[in-house]
């Protein structure tokens, strides 16, 4: 009775969040920090998955350790595994260093795709100079209890569990499991899960603003392939059934669904890369038959990580140093392993999305993914409604690594071409709390929308302080837009509020409307947030930049212009209503 009257009230709570939103339970249920989730921190997770090939199916289990954030919560976790994966049993382990960890099987339920895990409803009594006798109160109506350990305790929960997890339809769009053949008839595994999340294929507290501060994965296929992870391989460990166990661990802070794996006939090569922080591990991992190629299209990485290191500040994860691993789709910013399927071609997948020619001197999938480690990896959207946060940044990176090696000219014409992909379809910024992404134009729109930013600012080198500042302010952790557009504000000493708001927020294209009467230029903003006060650089009669500064309400030109002809750098929109 008491779970029952657990869960009704966990529900009556999601529901009336998700109706004001028009949002589903579940959809709350997913991207909430709710009753189940705000209570406790994952601080690691040690994954066991072993992968059986004939009927494309897993198991294992996963080692969820965690504190509690609060004395006071409810008896449940909420544990997420989607759909048809199956959740076997859950085994809570608590203890010290001094004592062994005493371990109780826990009851659960399921709605969906979460997982109500119940803790034990008797208190659990050890050594009086160790843990502290729990004391529990409670409530009918929400199930409180209070607990009361003592600073050591370690608490683990072990999920086990097994299925066929969904197979990706459109990778890494439509996400889910890879399952391939490479050219000679080899299994070729991965995963892609981003927006879609982690648990699509294995247990975890599949929110993003929660990430563990450290991971081990310990995977098991076939002898006869090479599986990869994220961070650095500690372990090879031949078993006598014919497959073998890789580990791999993590020593950052890394986001569930950057956790991943690659399976396949891997070939290594690597390199030592002397950056900001000292000697970094380059490795490239590529199937056996693709090795010559990559020997050639990787020399982009260590060009990339020059770049990147130059505008960003030093890559995040030395500790874990970087990888690319041929990916059996696209790629995806997998943190520390990012998946590269750009065919070894430049570009993105031979084309230039910009159709300014720039965008094929490099390799697309290498710079935009990479630059994922600082921005989406390093700093980390804590609702998925934020993701510009990783987009919009990864987007302009790919301007600045041209600006890099080709000049501010080329970037320019690059960062402008890239807008004949914006659709204006949605806001950028979805709604909060129910895992929903906003707009695709978080790509070409939100770095147009950095590009304008930097032409407000009028230093460089006051940008890419910003740039750098954002990386070592929030260093390894999770945001919220706010905080990313508070700091810019700041740092810049220009109130960038309005602009965030019209780029971010709508999908309207500010319209810069003019009149000439009696040969003088008037202008003011339309189709426009209210108040929206961006400064804008037109060309004066003597072809040279100038600021002007619109607002809702037409007002007079500076005389030395003499017609209207913007910065192209600015993405908006004139209109004579002479």
């Amino acid at each position: 009775m008491k779970k029952i009257i657990a869960v009704f009230s966990l529900m009556l709570f999601v529901l009336n969040f998700s109706y004001a939103q028009n949002f589903t339970h579940a959809d709350t249920l997913r991207g909430s920090n709710g009753p189940g989730r705000y209570w406790w921190n994952a601080t690691k997770y040690d994954l066991y998955v072993k992968f059986n090939l004939p009927d494309s199916s897993i198991n294992g289990f996963n080692i969820i350790s965690y504190k509690e954030l609060s004395l006071k919560h409810p008896e449940f976790f909420q544990i997420d595994l989607q759909e048809p994966m199956i959740i076997d049993s859950v085994i809570l382990q608590k203890g010290s260093p001094k004592f062994p960890f005493r371990k109780t099987k826990l009851s659960f339920t399921k709605e969906g795709n979460a997982w109500f895990v119940y803790l034990p409803h008797q208190s659990l009594i050890t050594a009086k100079h160790d843990i502290n006798k729990i004391m529990r109160t409670s409530k009918d109506a929400d199930q409180i209890t209070v607990h009361a350990y003592a600073a050591n305790e370690l608490s683990n929960l072990v999920v086990y569990y097994h299925g066929k997890p969904r197979v990706a339809k459109i990778a890494p769009w439509d996400g889910g499991f890879v399952w391939k053949k490479d050219k000679a008839g080899n299994p070729w595994i991965a995963v892609a899960c981003q927006g879609l999340g982690a648990s699509v294929w294995y247990p975890c507290k599949d929110y993003q603003a929660d990430e563990p501060d450290s991971a081990e994965m310990h995977f098991t296929a076939p002898s006869d392939l090479v599986t990869i992870s994220n961070g650095r391989l500690r372990n090879v460990k031949n078993l006598d059934d014919g497959n073998t166990e890789y580990t791999w661990t993590v020593k950052n802070p890394i986001n569930n669904y950057d956790i991943t794996f690659y399976v396949g006939k891997y070939v290594h090569f690597g390199q030592i890369y002397k950056g900001e922080k000292g000697k970094l591990s380059m490795d490239y991992w590529a199937l056996d038959s693709n090795l010559e190629k990559a020997k050639v299209q990787f020399k982009d990485a260590p060009r990339m990580m020059k770049a990147f290191e130059y505008w960003f500040g030093p890559y995040p994860f030395y500790k874990d140093g970087y990888k690319l691993v041929d990916a059996p789709f696209l790629g995806m910013e997998h943190q520390s392993a990012i998946a590269y399927g750009n065919h070894y071609k430049m570009g993105y997948s031979g084309k230039d999305l910009s159709g300014s020619g720039w965008g094929m001197k490099w390799d697309f999938i290498i710079v935009h993914e990479s630059a994922h480690e600082w921005f989406g990896n390093n700093i980390t959207s804590k609702d998925l409604a934020d993701m510009w946060v990783h987009e919009s940044f990864a987007n302009y990176a790919e301007a600045l690594f041209t600006e890099y090696y080709y000049g501010k000219k080329a970037a320019d014409e690059y960062v402008i071409g890239v807008r004949k992909n914006i659709r204006n379809d949605k806001p950028i910024i979805a709604h909060y709390g129910v895992n929903e992404e906003g707009s695709g134009d978080m790509y070409y729109k939100g770095g147009n929308m950095i590009h304008a930013i930097r032409q407000i600012i009028n230093n460089d080198e006051k940008f890419r302080n910003i740039l750098r500042g954002l990386n070592k302010t929030f260093y390894h952790q999770t945001v919220t837009s706010k905080q990313v557009e508070d700091y810019i504000n700041q740092q810049s000493g220009i109130n960038f509020s309005k602009v965030f708001d019209q780029y971010l927020r709508t999908v309207q294209i500010p319209v810069l409307e003019y009149k000439k009467v009696n040969g003088q230029i008037y202008y003011r903003w339309t189709n426009c947030v209210d108040h929206f006060n961006m400064p804008l650089k037109v060309y004066n009669d003597k072809e040279k930049l100038i600021f002007i500064h619109p607002t809702p309400d037409f007002q007079k030109a500076p005389k030395s212009v003499k017609e209207i002809k913007v910065d192209q750098n600015f993405y908006v929109q004139t209109k004579d209503v002479s």
